[in-house]
């Protein structure tokens, strides 16, 4: 039984104070949204928000230490929307269904680029002035949540023997100390996967990583090129098939099952 709160008979739920303390941090994070929409630029100022919300800025800091501390607040809140976005369009479709589930994930990734500009451009574009991310903290944990749907697209397909060898093998000595100084498996392996990581990290070969960091730079180009309205000329109906025709060629340069 619930109480009236929502939460389990027996467990206090949050007290009005930080229900409000809450409700005002959403409404600063929405505003700062809205003010970089407005200006076509991906920089707050507290200064903005505060005469918005009818306070002061300093006000605002006791809710944010930090103007970085609300960027790296508002970056966190766009990985995590994008993250859930291409998770729920991945689990929609039928489980061994690769070919699917790659062509919905990316029409995903496509669709919420072109839906929040704004928090397209705070993860994807130019770097914020001033603004740093903090080092393997939130925005870090929160991107490989994120972009971690392709890469699980390939550990399905490796699980289930399809994954086939990429078109480009030859890989750049450069390229295989780069993945291997960043730890890949590190952060390639779900916590919930539950196979044989070593079976896995076997057939994500190099040139494997390499085919994949390939299939996401051409999605992405095309995701860039869309959201911001660059491909308008051509029409609907014929950018819906550039955009299946990019992402079959690019599964299969990468080895990864295309349309039946």
């Amino acid at each position: 039984m619930s109480t009236e709160s929502g939460t389990e008979a027996g467990t206090p739920g949050p007290t009005r104070r930080e229900r409000n303390r809450a409700a005002t941090i959403a409404e600063i994070k929405e505003i700062g949204l809205q003010r970089m929409h407005e200006s076509g630029t991906t920089d707050v100022r507290f200064a903005e928000i505060a005469r918005e919300m009818g306070m002061t800025a300093p006000g605002l800091y006791r809710y944010f230490a930090s103007r970085e501390e609300l960027l790296t607040a508002l970056i966190v809140d766009a990985f995590d929307d994008l993250g859930t976005a291409v998770a729920d369009a991945r689990e929609a479709q039928p489980e061994g269904d690769l070919w699917g589930r790659l062509l919905a994930t990316s029409a995903a990734y496509r669709d919420w680029a072109r839906r929040e500009p704004q928090q397209f451009s705070l993860i994807f574009g130019m770097p914020v002035p001033g603004y740093r991310a903090p080092d393997e903290g939130p925005t870090t944990e929160a991107a490989k949540r994120a972009m971690g749907q392709l890469q699980t697209t390939f550990i399905e397909a490796a699980r289930l023997g399809k994954l086939v060898p990429p078109l480009l093998d030859g890989v750049d000595e450069a390229f295989v100390k780069g993945i291997n100084e960043a730890h890949k498996f590190d952060h390639l392996m779900p916590d919930a996967w539950d196979g044989d990581r070593t079976e896995v990290a076997e057939a994500l070969t190099p040139a494997t990583m390499q085919a994949m960091l390939m299939f996401w730079a051409a999605l992405h180009g095309f995701v860039t090129l869309h959201a911001y309205g660059h491909l308008e000329w051509l029409g609907e109906a014929a950018q819906e098939a550039l955009f299946r025709s990019t992402v079959e060629q690019g599964a299969r340069c990468a080895g990864l099952p295309t349309a039946p």
